[in-house]
């Protein structure tokens, strides 16, 4: 990564220290030697205000029983299956709206950005263009990563509001999709691989070894971690965390695996982990790893907590804002070819307006914090599956897309509610 500090800065060491405070406050480290008081520890945070993922965690399981006593079909394997792929392109979108939020910023124009990703990569994959499925994907993704540098370039360098740009992006944006697909309004995608990563699947094997090596791959990288830091003499988990969390992540994919491979066809046998299961799960593992790993990421926090202590430390403002703006474009790139490979087209029926107000309800309702400092792209994975939740139930049930919405709506304003008091009591017990 380029140098992110300015030359008259303290130093780099002085920007990472405030990267680190600023994490620390708003989540502050557990001190624990054995599993038990890791537990206390944790439950004195929850107590604090500091409730993670349970919330929508817990949100996730009520709306499930809910659905499942109005309609014993809610949680069959094929309707699960079928509840993750149409929740897709929430997740995704409100993975890219997280990196706007930690700074306290908005992205509205990723919404109609993800059609453009869509509409280019359609374009070049063209009988008359012939280009490769995977350069048509990464000129496309390419495309929408433009997009997003030139938008927080803007906001950046000339100081105008993330809101003023990036509405102005939301309706530019969709006048260059209404000029590109013309009066035909559709642009079909014929290309096999590319209409696979929303109904292809992999073999009921394959899924099994995927996991596996997911599994592994995260044991280890959690197990060196947490001993490197116990070496150093850091504040890490006991290793009977260390272990549970493996354990807990093992159990995880075997149930997902299974609930996969399971058939959910009628007249011809459906099994298998749908391709873009791992196309979210894939954007998830690098977006929390480059949140959660790496100095950019520790930057990104520090901004978002407190913007003036970060810059006096040495963190260049201007140059993480743009990039998490170019990241934001470039994540709604890969939401866009997803929703384009599930319709098999891209179309003016695109409401890139909705989706983006979906993908920061997503985003909020999964703990992403709308004043900055505080989310993880896993937030934005389970405020898309409550979203998700929520429509696919109700559609079972039959009703309007009025009721969907006004329910999204106070499910989106509990969240916000939460967050609000929670950021107030966190203030008020220091």
């Amino acid at each position: 990564m380029a140098d992110t500090t300015t030359e008259d800065a303290p130093g780099a060491d002085a920007a990472e220290e405030a990267a680190n405070q600023a994490i620390l406050a708003t989540s502050p480290a557990i001190v624990a030697n054995t599993f038990g008081d890791y537990v206390r520890a944790s439950i004195t945070r929850i107590r604090a205000g500091e409730s993670g993922v349970l919330p929508v965690v817990g949100g996730l399981i009520l709306i499930s029983i809910l659905f499942q006593s109005l309609n014993r079909h809610f949680l069959t394997s094929g309707n699960l299956v079928n509840l993750l792929v149409q929740g897709a392109a929430y997740m995704l979108l409100a993975m890219g709206e997280v990196f706007a939020l930690l700074l306290g910023e908005i992205d509205l124009s990723i919404g109609f950005v993800s059609g453009i990703g869509g509409i280019v990569t359609a374009e070049l994959v063209k009988q008359s263009n012939g280009w490769p499925w995977w350069a048509a994907i990464a000129a496309g993704l390419l495309a929408c990563a433009a997009i997003g540098l030139v938008q927080g370039t803007i906001i950046t360098r000339l100081g105008l509001p993330s809101f003023v740009v990036t509405l102005a992006g939301l309706l530019g944006w969709q006048g260059v999709m209404l000029l590109i697909l013309g009066k035909g309004g559709s642009l079909p995608i014929n290309d096999k691989v590319i209409n696979d990563i929303a109904s292809g699947t992999l073999t009921p094997a394959a899924g099994w070894v995927v996991m596996l090596v997911a599994v592994g791959l995260f044991g280890l990288q959690t197990w060196w971690r947490d001993s490197r830091r116990r070496a150093s003499g850091l504040v890490a988990p006991p290793t009977s965390v260390t272990v549970a969390k493996v354990i807990a992540a093992f159990l995880a994919g075997t149930a997902l695996v299974l609930i996969c491979n399971a058939n959910r066809g009628t007249l011809v046998p459906i099994r298998g982990v749908p391709w873009v299961v791992l196309v979210v799960l894939g954007v998830l593992a690098m977006w929390t790893f480059l949140l959660g790993r790496t100095t950019f990421g520790r930057y990104i926090y520090a901004i978002g907590g407190n913007a003036e202590a970060a810059r006096r430390a040495g963190v260049n403002l201007s140059a993480i804002r743009t990039m998490a703006f170019t990241l934001a474009s470039f994540t709604s790139g890969v939401a866009g070819i997803v929703y384009a490979s599930r319709l098999r087209s891209v179309s003016t029926a695109l409401d890139g307006g909705t989706l983006v107000l979906y993908a920061v309800a997503a985003a909020v309702i999964g703990g992403t914090s709308l004043f900055g400092g505080r989310g993880k792209a896993v937030h934005a994975v389970l405020g898309g599956l409550v979203i998700a939740a929520i429509d696919n139930g109700m559609g079972l049930q039959g009703f309007s897309a009025a009721s969907k919405y006004v329910v999204t709506a106070l499910v989106l304003l509990a969240a916000v509610t939460i967050d609000a008091l929670v950021r107030r009591r966190g203030a008020t017990g220091k």
